[in-house]
């Protein structure tokens, strides 16, 4: 595959952009593959290519009910951070941000990776010490935050309102080397990536049933038929127990919706990236200059992948009082996509009772930022059976009592 630079465009432009390749092919499947991948999103993608780049194993099959990066990688509001308290955690997302960092010269592919800055306001005081305790962790871990003030944050958000009617910013949080990248550019560059490599990725494809013998799996159903394999790795976000029933086994999470929504464009007025967790909404600004506004994920399970009115209301109501500005923008459009979440927030990386099973799952809210790590971490697990950046995210702790809390660490599980 022809590498993309300057010079491919101008030689492309030369003779009116009659040359370019497929990014990836569309072929038909094999009767078997070294392994397979079920979910062609951001994780399930990162997986293939880091199990071909890391450890050679290419004769792989990437399966997708839909089409490529239609599920929740494409719906999603693009934020990237690694400050989380928990060591766990914090190692796998700053190997994700890291990874992040060099991406687009990795795949040959501009993700549009943008290190704008991540700031988590603290609205009260118990979120003050939160936040300084996670600072002081993430000096621990080697992730490089800081506890700023109100001044501070008002010099790097200057539409910010420090004096909100119900809340009013007492300091937060910041990155500086958080912040966003396009979602759907991560999704096809891993796919150009790995297709390049010889994996096949086939879309419109449904996976129907898991085939075992002598508890072990020897391939999948699908409805193009039967794939041949000795490893599977399932990486379906929300649809993860659907296909863990399929395999005969049962999974601690629950399905439900994460709304979101973009205004209409605006001038540039805000370079990096906020979370508001006391009154729960986030924003941050496109480069075509839409506010990406998000919250909480809906209060009742579903698999739906559209919009209500509620989330609008509380979220824009939420984000008006320390954004004043935004109660005078339009709505351009809004979504929904379906998140798997685990009792503790925290996802799953795990092998499965079923032998040469993996599962991948549970990223609840905040998966699009953990995109790379979790490939690397599950890619060596699949590769190996065993990965430092997956041990503490295996099935076993929730029968254990080893619970990753984040969501009472860090007050949201974004």
């Amino acid at each position: 595959m022809r590498r993309y630079s300057a010079f491919a465009i101008a030689r492309e432009a030369a003779r009116y952009h009659q040359g370019w390749e497929r990014a990836w092919a569309s072929p038909e499947p094999k009767k078997s593959y070294d392994a397979i991948i079920v979910g062609a999103g951001g994780h399930g993608l990162a997986t293939a290519f880091y199990l071909g780049k890391n450890f050679g194993i290419t004769n792989v099959a990437v399966i997708e009910k839909g089409w490529l990066g239609g599920g929740n990688t494409g719906r999603n509001t693009t934020i990237i951070r690694s400050n989380y308290l928990q060591d766990a955690s914090a190692a796998i997302y700053e190997k994700a941000r890291g990874l992040y960092e060099t991406m687009s010269q990795d795949l040959n592919y501009n993700v549009m990776f943008s290190p704008r800055g991540v700031i988590m306001l603290a609205q009260t005081h118990h979120e003050v010490r939160g936040y300084q305790r996670t600072a002081h962790a993430n000096a621990l871990q080697g992730v490089k935050t800081e506890f700023i003030s109100p001044a501070r944050v008002k010099e790097i958000v200057p539409i910010i309102n420090l004096d909100g009617p119900r809340y009013p910013v007492l300091g937060g949080l910041w990155q500086a080397r958080g912040g966003t990248a396009r979602h759907d550019a991560v999704a096809w560059g891993y796919a150009r990536a790995c297709s390049d490599m010889g994996m096949d990725i086939i879309q419109k494809t449904e996976v129907t049933g898991v085939r075992k013998e002598n508890g072990a799996v020897v391939g999948v159903e699908t409805s193009r038929g039967f794939i041949g394999t000795k490893k599977l790795g399932i990486v379906v976000a929300g649809h993860s127990g659907v296909l863990a029933d399929m395999a005969g086994f049962r999974l601690p999470i629950e399905s439900v919706a994460l709304q979101a929504l973009v205004s209409e464009p605006i001038k540039p007025c805000m370079d990096c990236v906020v979370m508001a967790n006391t009154v729960h909404g986030y924003m941050s600004q496109s480069d075509k200059g839409e506010m990406v506004i998000g919250g909480g994920a809906d209060g009742y399970n579903n698999y739906t992948q559209r919009g209500s009115f509620h989330h609008i209301e509380e979220t824009v109501r939420a984000l008006v009082e320390t954004f004043p500005m935004i109660s005078r923008l339009k709505q351009l459009r809004q979504w929904g996509g379906i998140v798997d979440m685990t009792g503790d927030r925290s996802p799953i990386l795990s092998k499965t009772p079923v032998e040469g099973v993996f599962i991948n799952c549970g990223w609840g809210t905040g998966g699009f930022k953990a995109i790379p790590g979790s490939g690397w971490g599950f890619a060596e697990l699949m590769a190996r059976g065993y990965s430092p950046l997956t041990a503490e995210f295996g099935l076993n702790r929730f029968k254990e009592g080893r619970f990753i809390d984040e969501s009472v660490a860090a007050g949201v599980a974004h």
